[in-house]
């Protein structure tokens, strides 16, 4: 009988996997047509970039197809495919960076490898095979030692890999292959067909610039930063504010803000170096200041960690009641507009390629830091504590230390409420010697002391005008980016008002990882 019951079990249970699998099986075409309609839909350079990739390999196909007198046309396609697959980037300027980096590589690598061969065949086969190896291991080592080399590394890593793998393949293949110099006239060959139709596609067909996503994406980030200040203070005082919460929630509007400007580091230091490769490809021919871009991004980092501290005022365990900070509302989100107003016209300046407007730091800012100052002038109570309060609890002190002095013992003895919490903490952690802190008791500790219920308000308005600080700093570095990029001049009548929309574009995703085939 439980035999019995056992298959019938098993055959229920595989029921249900066949019917599970199948429903995931009728679903996946359907999830896979959706996956692929996004991700060209957030970016249409995408779906070009990937026509331009097979149009690229169809047309280094076609060109060997068409030479059939050529003996070596397999290898040498192939080589060249896989040039097309390495090199062809989703910029121009990835792609100029790579397809010198892999030609100088080549040159480099094949010059010193027949160097080696010819020295080693003039010496006899034995020593031939021992000066290969000594050879291979040495440039090697040396080779790999420049790569940690922070220019080499930042620059030319791609093209070190290159060479190493070149120059092993035809050291070691001329130990035994006799026509040499006919392979590698082959491979040359072929790379030189890759790079050739990797430049035609990405320069002249639909070409996507580095310089433009760098310049886009700085655009993006100040925007989101300014939507991340109004909502982090809307939410201060008008959302049910949660002590327990993930900042980091990809569904939280103001993590969305600012999410992009904390990781986009590498990414500008990236986009700027492929952006310099790049020919000037701008109206008036100016040169591109990637490195200024690099400079802005910093300081827009800068300003973002403000504002993330910022967020995290909203998910403190101690909050200040919501009838004290109604007292302090009006003031804070008019500051937090007038920084978000002049985020915004640091990004149309950007965007539109002009200068910013001589009052983009207006008398309204300096208003409202004069008004949230008054206001909090206004309630001195509320950040210093009721004063007799205070002369109360030293009166008692005094008045306990003398009684003290007068019985001959210390105050230590004498039960204050301080001490009280100290004894019973005492009392407990010997109770409970071999168990954890309970949450419990840390929040008592922290309730039981004099604190001001304003303080937390304090952290938040502190960090509020840190962001009016820092202003200065990100503007006198786009009004360099302006001058070096020779932004045109501002006038009364280019004041745009652009609203903060979420960016279609993710430069992040337009960067496929690449691995050094050679």
């Amino acid at each position: 009988m439980a035999h019995d019951e056992n298959e019938r079990r098993n055959e229920k249970w595989k029921k249900v996997l066949m019917h599970v699998v199948g429903e995931r099986v009728m679903r996946f075409p359907s999830l896979g047509w959706e996956t692929m309609w996004k991700v060209g839909s957030e970016d249409p350079r995408r779906v070009i970039h990937a026509f331009k990739v097979g149009l690229s390999l169809t047309l280094v196909s076609l060109l060997y197809l068409l030479e059939p007198v050529y003996d070596g046309i397999g290898q040498s396609a192939i080589w060249a495919v896989m040039t097309v697959v390495v090199v062809l980037e989703f910029t121009a300027g990835a792609t100029l960076c790579k397809g010198l980096n892999r030609g100088l590589g080549t040159l480099l690598a094949g010059a010193l490898a027949f160097l080696i061969s010819y020295v080693g065949k003039t010496s006899g086969r034995v020593f031939q095979a021992v000066f290969i190896g000594a050879s291979i291991f040495l440039i090697g080592a040396v080779a790999t030692y420049v790569r940690f080399i922070p220019y080499i590394k930042k620059n030319y890593d791609y093209g070190v890999v290159i060479f190493l793998l070149t120059f092993n393949l035809i050291t070691v293949s001329s130990y035994r292959v006799e026509s040499v110099l006919k392979m590698a006239h082959d491979r040359i060959y072929a790379i030189a067909i890759g790079c050739a139709v990797c430049l035609l596609m990405s320069i002249l067909i639909f070409p996507n610039w580095s310089g433009e996503d760098l310049h886009n994406s700085t655009v993006y980030k100040l925007e989101g930063l300014a939507k991340s200040i109004e909502a982090c203070v809307n939410e201060y005082f008008y959302g049910e504010i949660e002590a327990t919460g993930d900042i980091k929630s990809p569904e939280d509007p103001i993590y969305k803000g600012y999410k992009a400007v904390l990781d986009s580091k590498s990414t500008d230091e990236i986009l700027a170096l492929h952006a310099s490769w790049e020919p000037r490809h701008s109206r008036y021919c100016h040169r591109f200041p990637c490195h200024q871009y690099v400079k802005v991004g910093a300081i827009i980092r800068q300003f973002g960690y403000t504002v993330v501290a910022l967020h995290g005022c909203l998910r403190t365990e101690i909050q200040t009641p919501r009838s004290v900070r109604a007292l302090f509302k009006d003031p804070c989100i008019r500051l937090a507009a007038e920084v978000s107003k002049v985020l915004i016209e640091l990004s149309n300046s950007i965007r539109n390629r002009r200068h910013c407007s001589p009052e983009i730091l207006s008398d309204h800012l300096h208003e409202a830091l004069q008004d949230l100052n008054t206001a909090i002038k206004s309630q001195p109570r509320l950040f210093l504590g009721p004063k007799h309060r205070h002369n109360k609890i030293a009166t008692a002190q005094v008045g306990q230390e003398r009684h003290g002095k007068a019985l001959g013992f210390s105050i230590s003895s004498v039960k204050t409420d301080s001490s009280a919490l100290l004894d019973w903490k005492t009392k407990q952690s010997k109770e409970t010697e071999r168990k954890s802190l309970r949450t419990q008791l840390s929040k008592i500790a922290i309730t039981s002391l004099e604190f001001s219920e304003a303080l937390p308000f304090a952290a938040f308005a502190s960090l509020l005008v840190e962001t009016v600080a820092k202003l200065d700093l990100v503007i006198d570095e786009i009004e360099e980016l302006g001058r070096l990029a020779c932004f045109k001049e501002f006038r009364p009548g280019d004041e745009v008002v652009v609203t903060c929309e979420e960016p279609r574009v993710d430069v992040l995703q337009n960067h496929l990882t690449s691995h050094g085939v050679a």
